[in-house]
C-alpha cells in the first residue's frame, strides 16, 4: 500500500521538488520539497484509492470507533470520503473555535465517551495533528488513533505522538516516497542527496 500511494503521488505531482527554490513552511523551516495531498481531490482514481486505503486501514486497526474525525481544513474530504464507505458518522476539528455563532471548534454530532479516529492529509511536526486530538479528548471524546495519508517521518512527530500517548499510521512514507522517486525516474541522484541531507536537519537546512 505505501508504495502504491507513494506512486500515485508522484504520478500526478502532487510531490513538488524545488532544491534551487525551496518552500517555506508556515513553522519557517525551508524545504526543497512539499506534498500537496489537496491536488489528489482532483484525480477521481487517486482519489478513490486514497479512500479506499483510508477505510481499510480504520476498519482492521479501530473496528470499535464511532465516529471518524477529520482535521480542518486538509483532511474533511479525505475523512467524510473514508466514512461514506465505513457508513460511519464523520466530524471535523477546525484549528480554533468559531469567534460567532456556536463557538464550536469540534463540528458535527457526537456524544462524549465516543470512540473517535483522526484523519489527517500530512504529518510534518504533528503540532497542528495533535491540537485536534486535544480539543477532542477536551470535547470528552476517547481519541483511538489517528490516521494520515503522508508522513515526513521526524523525529521531533515520533516524540510529539508518544508523549500524546497517540498512534500513528500513515498510508505513506518519505523514504518510500524517495525509493519510488527514484525507481520511477522522477528525481536525479543529485537531488536525491539533497532530500536525504535536508531530511537529517530540516529545521537548520538552508539557513
Amino acid at each position: 500500500m505505501e508504495k502504491n500511494i507513494a506512486n500515485s503521488l508522484l504520478q500526478i505531482n502532487a510531490i513538488k521538488l524545488s532544491p534551487a527554490n525551496p518552500f517555506t513552511w508556515a513553522s519557517g523551516w525551508k524545504s526543497p520539497i512539499y506534498c500537496d495531498n489537496r491536488k489528489v481531490l482532483s484525480f477521481p482514481t487517486e482519489r478513490k484509492k486514497v479512500y479506499e486505503a483510508f477505510a481499510k486501514v480504520i476498519a482492521e486497526k479501530y473496528p470499535e470507533a464511532d465516529v471518524v474525525a477529520g482535521v480542518a481544513t486538509g483532511a474533511i474530504a479525505w475523512g467524510a470520503g473514508a466514512t461514506e464507505i465505513l457508513e460511519k458518522p464523520f466530524i471535523y476539528v477546525r484549528s480554533s473555535a468559531k469567534d460567532h455563532g456556536l463557538t464550536n471548534q469540534v463540528e458535527g454530532y457526537y456524544e462524549k465517551g465516543q470512540k473517535v479516529v483522526v484523519v489527517e492529509d500530512l504529518i510534518s511536526t504533528g503540532g497542528s495533528s495533535l491540537a485536534a486530538v486535544e480539543a477532542l479528548r477536551e470535547a470528552g471524546c476517547e481519541v483511538l488513533g489517528m490516521v494520515a495519508i503522508f508522513t515526513y517521518g521526524f523525529p521531533t512527530a515520533t516524540e510529539n505522538f508518544e508523549k500524546a500517548g497517540v498512534e500513528l499510521t500513515t498510508l505513506s512514507n518519505y523514504n518510500v516516497m524517495i525509493e519510488a522517486a527514484v525507481e520511477s525516474g522522477y528525481v536525479t541522484k543529485e537531488q536525491v542527496d539533497t532530500l536525504k541531507e535536508w531530511r537529517l536537519s530540516p529545521s537548520t537546512w538552508g539557513k
